[in-house]
C-alpha cells in the first residue's frame, strides 16, 4: 500500500507527463491494432466477393468426399457406417462454420436393365441405369407424376423414382418394371425395380444438385432404408460409389482461422482413409484458403511496413516523453536511492506505472483502432473518406495480441532508462550533471553517418535493380507499392535529421563567434544557452524533423500513387465512355441472300466495365462470301448519340491499321486514328503538360487542312521526317496521301512504343477509302449513368458490340481493399504525424520553460527586461523548432523527389504513359503549414504566460530547478 500511495502521488505530481505518455500508448495501440482489424475485415470482403463471383459454379466453401470401390474390393459396412457418422457429425464441428448444404449419395455398379413385360415397354431400347439413394431427397424435389418411393420392398419389387427428363430420354413410363442384373460375378439374382414416379427439382440452382442433372438421366433413385438394409446388408451387393458433399458458409472467416482450417483439411484424407479404405477428399476449399492466406499475409505485411515509420515515430515520442519525465524526476530518484530505497523498489514503481498506463491503453486503444480500421476501409484516396459500405471490422484476438506487444515494447522502452537512473546515488547524479556536455552515443559512434550510407545503398539498389514490383492485386491498373519504398525513405529522413543535429552545435558556435562583438545581449545569451545545452534540444528537434518529413513524404506518396494510377486509366480509355456499335456488313457483289443473314446483327454487349462481345460480327466475313470480295458497311445513325440523356458531347473515333509509305519506301504498319477535330476536343482527356503546345493547337492544325496528319515524335525522329513532308498510308487496301502538320509524344488511348500512330481527319479518310466501323466516344454529364443509354440504344435498334466506362473502372480500383488500405494507412499516418508533432512540441516547451524558472529569475534580477527575456526565448524557439520545421519540409520534399519515381517497376517505367510524375498537393502543405503555425503560436503563448507570471523574489531562491 505505501508503494501504491507513493505511485499515486508521483503520477499526480507529474500528471501532464503521465497523460502525455498515456496518449502516446493509446495512439500506438490504436495504430497497431487497426491494421490486423482492417486486414481481417478486408478478407471478409474478399470472401464475399468470391462468393458472388462463383455463383455460377459450386459455392467457394464446397467440399466433396468420395469413396470409390477399386476392382473386386468390397466396402466393410461397419467401416462405412463409421466413416458416414464421422463425416456427418464430426467434420462440421472441426470446420467450425455453418453449412448451407449437405448431400450424401450411395450407388451400386450400373447395369443394363430390361423390361419385365416387353409388351408394355420397348425391349430394343438400350437402357444403362444405376440404382442410387440420396439423403434428404424429399426436401429438394417435387413430384411431377406418380408417387414417392416406398421404404419397403413389396413382393420383391423395389420402388424407384426418376428425374422427369430421364423418363423421356430412356423411353419408359411410370409403372414400368425392369430387371436390374448385378454384374461383377456376385451370383446375385437380378433385382426387380419399378418406376413409381417422376420428379423435378424445387430449385435448379440449389447446391444440393452439385453434380448437375446429367447424372440423374441414368439414375433409379430408391429409398435410403431399402438401399442400405435390402441391397447392402441382406443381398450383400457391394457399394460402388459414395459421395458426401458440404457447402460451408465462409462469410465470417477470420485471418486467425486460416492456418488451423488448412491443417484440418490437410488431415482429412488421412483420417478418412483410416476409417474406410479408398475414401478421400475429392475436392475442397483448401486452394481458396491458401489464396486467402496469401492475400491476407501480403496485405498485413504491406500495411505494417507502410505503418512501421509511423509506429516507430510514436514509440520515439513515448521514449522522448518518458526520458523527459525521468530527467525531471532524476534528482528524486537519486534522493530515494541515497535514503535507503533499493534499485528493485524504484524499478518496480516505474514498471507498475507502465503496466497501469498500458492496461488503460489496452482498454481504450482497440476501440480507437476499430474506428481507425473503419476509416481505412472507407478511404477513397489520400485524406478522402467517403460514406460507403465499410469493411466489416471487428476486434480480434490477433489485434489484441498486436496491441499487447506494442504496450510491452513501449513499457520496456520507458522503463529501461529508469534502471540506469535507479542505480545512481545523489553523488553520481551530480557527477553526471557535470558531464552533461558529452556527445550522445550516436554521435560518438557515427551512427548517423552509417545510417546515411545505408539509406544511400537503398537508393542505389532501387536505381540499379528496381527491387520493388510488389503488386497489390488491382486488375487493370496495377498499383505498385513496395514496402521498402516507405521504410528506406523514413530511414533517410531519420539519418539526415541526426546528421543535421551533429552540425547544429557547430553552427551555433560559428554564429556566436562571428557576432559576439556586436550582437545584442538577448541574442548572445540565446546562442550561449543553445551552445551549452544543445543536447537537451535534440529529442524535440529530431521529433519535428521526423514527423514533418514523414508527413510530407506520405502525403506526396499518396497523391503520386493516386494521380498516376488515375491518369494511366484515363489515358488508356481516352474519354468517359467508349461505345462500339454493331455495323451491318455485306459483300460488295453479290448482295447477301436471306439465308446468309446479316453479319452485324449481334446481341447485347457483355456486362461490366470492360464490356463484352455481342453475337454479331461487325468486321467479319458474313454468310460465307468469297475471301477476296470487299466488305461494305451500313453506318448506324450517329446523331442519336449526341441526343442521348446524360451525354454532354459525342465524337466519332476511327482506329484502324495502315501501312506507311514515305518517298516510295515502306516504313511498316501503324495505327490510324480518324477524328472530327471539333468533337474530339470536347470528349478526349488531355494532360496539357504532355505536349509541346496546347492540344487544341494541334486540333486546329488538323482542321486547317483536310489531308493533314499528326505523327509521334519518336517516329519522326527515327525516320527523319518533319512537318511539311508528304506521307502515304494504305487504309483498307486504299493508298491515302497526307501531309505532316505536327509531331507530338502522346495521344489519348494510343501508345507510340507499341505502334506508331497517325491522327487524321475522319471525313477525309472516308472520302479516300471505304467506310469502316468506328467507335463512339462520349463525354458524360456529372453523375450520368451508362445503363439508361444502353437501354435507349436498344429501343432505337442500335445494338452494341462492347462498351467501356472509365468511371466504373476508377470506382472498381478505388474499392479494392489493397488500395484502400494503402491510402488509409498513409492518411492516418499523416494525421498521426501532425498530432504527435503538435503534442510533442507543446509538451516539450511547457516542461522546458517550467524547469528554467530559476534561470529566468536570475536573468531578470541581472537587469533583463521582460521584453528582452521574451525576445531571447522566441529566438531560442526559432533556432531550434524553426530550423527543425524548415529542415523537416526540405528533407521530406527531397526524399519524395529521390524515392517516389521508384514506384514504377523496371518494365512499367519504360511503358508508363502518361509519364510518371511526383506530386506535391498544395492543400496538404497548407494543412502542415497550419499545424506548424499553430504550434509556434502555442509555444509563443506558453512563453509569454510564463514570463508574465514570473516573480523575481520567488524565482531567485535556494534550491533545485524542477
Amino acid at each position: 500500500m505505501p508503494m501504491l500511495r507513493f505511485l499515486y502521488r508521483k503520477m499526480w505530481n507529474n500528471r501532464w507527463m503521465t497523460l502525455s505518455t498515456l496518449l502516446g500508448l493509446i495512439v500506438a495501440v490504436a495504430f497497431t491494432t487497426s491494421i490486423p482489424m482492417y486486414s481481417d475485415g478486408s478478407l471478409k470482403r474478399v470472401v464475399a466477393n468470391t462468393l458472388l463471383d462463383n455463383t455460377d459454379g459450386l459455392p467457394p466453401g464446397s467440399t466433396l468426399i468420395r469413396y470409390q470401390a477399386v476392382g473386386a474390393d468390397k466396402a466393410d459396412l461397419e467401416s462405412l457406417g463409421d466413416v458416414d457418422a464421422y463425416i456427418r457429425d464430426e467434420i462440421p464441428k472441426q470446420i467450425g462454420f455453418p453449412f448451407t448444404t449437405y448431400a450424401r449419395s450411395y450407388s451400386i455398379r450400373g447395369s443394363q436393365i430390361t423390361p419385365v413385360d416387353p409388351t408394355k415397354t420397348d425391349p430394343s431400347k438400350r437402357r444403362q441405369m444405376t440404382i442410387v439413394t440420396y439423403g434428404g431427397l424429399a426436401d429438394h424435389i417435387e413430384m411431377s407424376n406418380g408417387s414417392p418411393f416406398s421404404d419397403q420392398v413389396k413382393n420383391g419389387v423395389i420402388e424407384a423414382v426418376v428425374f422427369e427428363e430421364a423418363m423421356y430420354r430412356n423411353d419408359f413410363r411410370v409403372g414400368d418394371e425392369f430387371n436390374y442384373p448385378i454384374t461383377g460375378g456376385q451370383g446375385i439374382a437380378p433385382l426387380k425395380v419399378k418406376v413409381v414416379g417422376t420428379f423435378k427439382p424445387k430449385q435448379e440452382e440449389d447446391p444440393y444438385w452439385y453434380q448437375g442433372f446429367e447424372g440423374l438421366l441414368n439414375s433409379l433413385i430408391v429409398s435410403d432404408e431399402v438401399f442400405q438394409n435390402e441391397l447392402l446388408q441382406q443381398k450383400k451387393i457391394p457399394l460402388n460409389l459414395a459421395n458426401w458433399y458440404y457447402a460451408f458458409d465462409l462469410r465470417e472467416i477470420k485471418t486467425s482461422q486460416l492456418s488451423d482450417l488448412s491443417r484440418i483439411l490437410d488431415r482429412l484424407d488421412i483420417t478418412l482413409y483410416q476409417k474406410l479404405k479408398d475414401t478421400r477428399v475429392d475436392f475442397s476449399f483448401q486452394d481458396m484458403l491458401t489464396e486467402f492466406k496469401r492475400q491476407s499475409l501480403q496485405m498485413q505485411m504491406t500495411l505494417f511496413t507502410l505503418a512501421a515509420p509511423m509506429i516507430a515515430m510514436v514509440f520515439y515520442y513515448i521514449v522522448m516523453n518518458a526520458r523527459q519525465s525521468l530527467d525531471r524526476q532524476r534528482s528524486d530518484i537519486a534522493v530515494l536511492r541515497s535514503r535507503g530505497g533499493s534499485t528493485r523498489q524504484i524499478i518496480w514503481v516505474y514498471l507498475l506505472e507502465g503496466l497501469l498506463l498500458g492496461a488503460i491503453a489496452l482498454l481504450i486503444g482497440p476501440v480507437i483502432g476499430w474506428m481507425m480500421a473503419k476509416s481505412i476501409g472507407s478511404s477513397n484516396g489520400f485524406l478522402m473518406f467517403v460514406d460507403r459500405k465499410a469493411v466489416p471490422v471487428g476486434v480480434t484476438t490477433e489485434a489484441l495480441m498486436y496491441g499487447g506487444a506494442a504496450v510491452l515494447l513501449a513499457i520496456l522502452a520507458s522503463v529501461i532508462p529508469a534502471v540506469s537512473f535507479a542505480r545512481s546515488s545523489i553523488v553520481s547524479y551530480k557527477q553526471q550533471l557535470a558531464r552533461s556536455d558529452r556527445k550522445p552515443f550516436w554521435q560518438k559512434w557515427f551512427l548517423d553517418v552509417l545510417l546515411i550510407l545505408l539509406a544511400g545503398y537503398g537508393y542505389y539498389s532501387f536505381q540499379n535493380y528496381q527491387v520493388l514490383s510488389a503488386k497489390t492485386g488491382l486488375t487493370n491498373d496495377q498499383l505498385q507499392v513496395h514496402p521498402l519504398l516507405f521504410f528506406v525513405p523514413a530511414l533517410t529522413i531519420f539519418a539526415l535529421g541526426l546528421f543535421f543535429l551533429r552540425l547544429f552545435p557547430w553552427l551555433l558556435r560559428l554564429f556566436n563567434w562571428l557576432g559576439k562583438t556586436f550582437l545584442p545581449v538577448p541574442i548572445y545569451l540565446t546562442l550561449t544557452q543553445l551552445s551549452r545545452s544543445s543536447k537537451s534540444y535534440y529529442p524535440l528537434m529530431l521529433l519535428l524533423i521526423l514527423t514533418l518529413g514523414l508527413g510530407v513524404y506520405n502525403s506526396s506518396a499518396a497523391r503520386t500513387i493516386d494521380l498516376n494510377s488515375t491518369e494511366r486509366t484515363l489515358y488508356q480509355y481516352g474519354t468517359d465512355v467508349v461505345l462500339q456499335p454493331v455495323w451491318e456488313a455485306y459483300s460488295e457483289a453479290p448482295p447477301p441472300s436471306p439465308e446468309q443473314g446479316q453479319g452485324g446483327q449481334g446481341g447485347q454487349g457483355g456486362q461490366g466495365g470492360q464490356g463484352g462481345q455481342g453475337g454479331g460480327n461487325p468486321g467479319g466475313n458474313p454468310g460465307g462470301e468469297p475471301q477476296n470480295s470487299k466488305m461494305l458497311y451500313l453506318e448506324p445513325p450517329f446523331e442519336i448519340f449526341r441526343t442521348l440523356e446524360g451525354v454532354e458531347h459525342a465524337a466519332r473515333v476511327l482506329q484502324t491499321k495502315g501501312n506507311v509509305v514515305v518517298s516510295g519506301k515502306s516504313l511498316g504498319a501503324g495505327t490510324v486514328m480518324g477524328i472530327d477535330n471539333v468533337d474530339f476536343a470536347e470528349v478526349a482527356w488531355f494532360r496539357n503538360d504532355l505536349f509541346p503546345a496546347h492540344p487544341r493547337q494541334y486540333l486546329q492544325l488538323l482542321g486547317s487542312y483536310e489531308h493533314a496528319v499528326i505523327i509521334p515524335e519518336s517516329f519522326a525522329k527515327k525516320h527523319q521526317v518533319k512537318p511539311g513532308d508528304l506521307i502515304s498510308i494504305a487504309i483498307q487496301q486504299q493508298m491515302v496521301e497526307f501531309v505532316i502538320v505536327g509531331t507530338l509524344p502522346y495521344w489519348p488511348s494510343l501508345y507510340p512504343d507499341q505502334s506508331p500512330f497517325f491522327i487524321a481527319n475522319l471525313d477525309y479518310i472516308f472520302d479516300q477509302a471505304p467506310l469502316v466501323p468506328y467507335d463512339v466516344w462520349l463525354k458524360m454529364k456529372p453523375g450520368a449513368l451508362l445503363a439508361p443509354i444502353i437501354e435507349t440504344l436498344q429501343e432505337k435498334n442500335i445494338p452494341l458490340v462492347s462498351y467501356k466506362d472509365v468511371r466504373r473502372e476508377l470506382i472498381t480500383q478505388s474499392k479494392h481493399p489493397s488500395r484502400g488500405g494503402v491510402f488509409g494507412i498513409l492518411s492516418l499516418g499523416f494525421l498521426v504525424s501532425v498530432l504527435v508533432s503538435l503534442i510533442g512540441y507543446v509538451l516539450y516547451w511547457f516542461f522546458n520553460l517550467s524547469s528554467r524558472v530559476v534561470q529566468f529569475g536570475v536573468l531578470r534580477a541581472m537587469g533583463l527586461s521582460r521584453k528582452q527575456l521574451t525576445g531571447m526565448l522566441l529566438l531560442e524557439q526559432v533556432f531550434t523548432a524553426g530550423l527543425s520545421i524548415v529542415l523537416g519540409f526540405v528533407i521530406g520534399r527531397l526524399t519524395s523527389i529521390l524515392f517516389l519515381p521508384f514506384l514504377q517497376t523496371t518494365e512499367n517505367a519504360k511503358t508508363q504513359v502518361p509519364p510518371f510524375r511526383v506530386v506535391f498537393e498544395a492543400r496538404d502543405m497548407y494543412q502542415l503549414y497550419a499545424v506548424v503555425g499553430f504550434m509556434l503560436i502555442t509555444g509563443a503563448t506558453l512563453l509569454l504566460l510564463h514570463i508574465r507570471r514570473l516573480r523575481v523574489h520567488q524565482a531567485v531562491k535556494l534550491g533545485e530547478e524542477r
